[in-house]
């Protein structure tokens, strides 16, 4: 058996229609899966930006967030537990022109 932090076999076919809600509503779309890492992707559109034309960061939190829970929610059972939030803080360090991608060096775990 594979060493793995998911609690059950995955790939990235898992994952391909399970944006819900904000999710969704912001293009959030899961790109890639691994043994120990999930990498999404955001488009920076008008519903992303701020009135200045950049990425708002309420919306770089949004997507931390639902990678966050994601993973979290699938390395556990889910018919014993289910993740919840409980803070969360972001530093923004550069403009993002087209798409907001988080690296696998941030895990969310």
């Amino acid at each position: 058996m594979k060493n793995t932090i998911w609690f059950k076999p995955l790939s990235i076919e898992d994952l391909k229609d399970s944006a819900v809600n904000m999710d969704k509503n912001l293009g959030i779309e899961f790109t890639e899966i691994g043994d120990d890492y999930i990498i999404a992707k955001m488009p920076v559109i008008e519903k992303t930006k701020q009135p200045y034309g950049i990425l708002h960061g309420g919306a770089s939190c949004v997507l931390a967030e639902s990678l966050g829970s994601t993973a979290a929610a699938l390395s556990m059972d889910s018919e014993k537990k289910y993740p919840v939030g409980i803070e969360i803080n972001a530093n923004h360090y550069r403009l993002q022109p087209k798409v907001l991608s988080m690296p696998k060096q941030c895990l969310f775990i």
